[in-house]
């Protein structure tokens, strides 16, 4: 009987502790992004972060990387493309009174793409901007670090993007 009662006063402290802490990005802090994207263009990996301007609005910036090979007309071409964007989100969490271990968030990006190409004699390469909107989410299971899911087009990640998030002190 006196096992069941530690049991049980280990469980209330720990679902309090869970329940009290702040697992979003807070106003005046960072977070780290990377993960890989969904596209059909190459597996594209990315690196960013996001810095918290009140409880509601963030605002960031991404690297991404990808690489991929096709085969047109018989020739054989290699493209990567790099590119650097920054974006804004506005974080629902607050307004629809969602536990503090869920982010959920929609917002606007616009980035600098460079492609470059070469196939098996000769190379070219491109630049372009990208402007695009995302709709995404976070589940902290623990209390730095989140699974993050985001859905977005006209971007580098027209597909969307999958990875962790880490806040940072």
């Amino acid at each position: 009987m006196k096992s069941l009662r530690v049991i049980l006063c280990l469980t209330a402290v720990l679902f309090s502790s869970i329940s009290f802490a702040q697992y979003k990005l807070q106003t005046g802090k960072m977070q780290a992004n990377t993960g890989i994207g969904l596209s059909t263009w190459g597996l594209p990996l990315y690196v960013g972060v996001d810095y918290g301007y009140n409880k509601n609005i963030s605002a960031g910036g991404e690297i991404s990387y990808r690489a991929f090979s096709d085969r047109i007309l018989g020739v054989s071409y290699r493209h990567s493309i790099i590119g650097i964007s920054g974006n804004a989100n506005y974080h629902f969490g607050n307004m629809a009174g969602l536990e503090d271990i869920i982010d959920v968030y929609a917002g606007l990006n616009v980035g600098f793409y460079i492609w470059s190409s070469a196939a098996d004699y000769s190379g070219n390469g491109s630049s372009g901007l990208g402007i695009g909107a995302q709709i995404g989410g976070r589940y902290y299971f623990k209390k730095n670090m989140a699974v993050n899911l985001e859905l977005g087009g006209g971007n580098a990640f027209s597909g969307g993007k999958v990875g962790l998030s880490f806040l940072l002190d």
